[in-house]
């Protein structure tokens, strides 16, 4: 396995609708792999094709992971691969849920998501599955597939919160430069 490139917005390839995988393979299996340990490394809980420069309809995702000590290092709880994730029903309850992205670094803000949401997708080994998710995992879930579809979490914000934002993040940017 091998860590992947993150990419940042405004990268373009983070506004691009991602293309469906036709088969999963031992070639994607391996890209799998790689995104989850991309992902683990960067201490994300999500992680969307497009972030890694792939146009590809997968996520990795692991809302429960633990953490382990005092170090702040965390270890794996229930590791998941969709491929192709599509949702396909979600409540009327909405929550209101406090986001970061690996690809919006540093910056976190409230975002209005479906409260619970049921998801068809292929598994690690090309299988058709569903999972329904409430709360947390149901906002991770959501995130990502919004990923796959050219679309930021900042898209959620009102015109002057992602603009307060954006300005928050090339201070952040700045700062980590030196």
């Amino acid at each position: 396995m091998s860590l992947l490139p993150l990419f940042e917005y405004p990268h373009p390839i983070l506004r691009q609708k991602a293309k469906p995988v036709e088969t999963v393979d031992e070639e994607l299996r391996r890209f799998l792999d790689d995104m989850l340990e991309t992902m683990y490394a960067d201490k994300g809980v999500g992680l969307a094709a497009p972030q890694v420069g792939v146009s590809k309809r997968v996520i990795v995702i692991d809302a429960h992971q633990h953490e382990e000590d005092e170090s702040g290092d965390f270890r794996p709880g229930q590791p998941m691969y969709l491929v192709n994730p599509e949702i396909v029903w979600h409540s009327e309850e909405t929550i209101l849920f406090c986001e970061g992205c690996l690809s919006v670094p540093g910056q976190n803000a409230d975002v209005e998501r479906f409260q619970s949401v049921r998801v068809k997708y292929l598994d690690y080994d090309g299988n058709s599955q569903e999972i329904e998710a409430s709360d947390y995992e149901a906002v991770v879930l959501q995130h990502e597939i919004d990923h796959l579809d050219g679309i930021l979490y900042i898209d959620h914000l009102s015109r002057l919160k992602r603009d307060m934002l954006l300005k928050k993040l090339k201070k952040y940017r700045e700062s980590h430069e030196k």
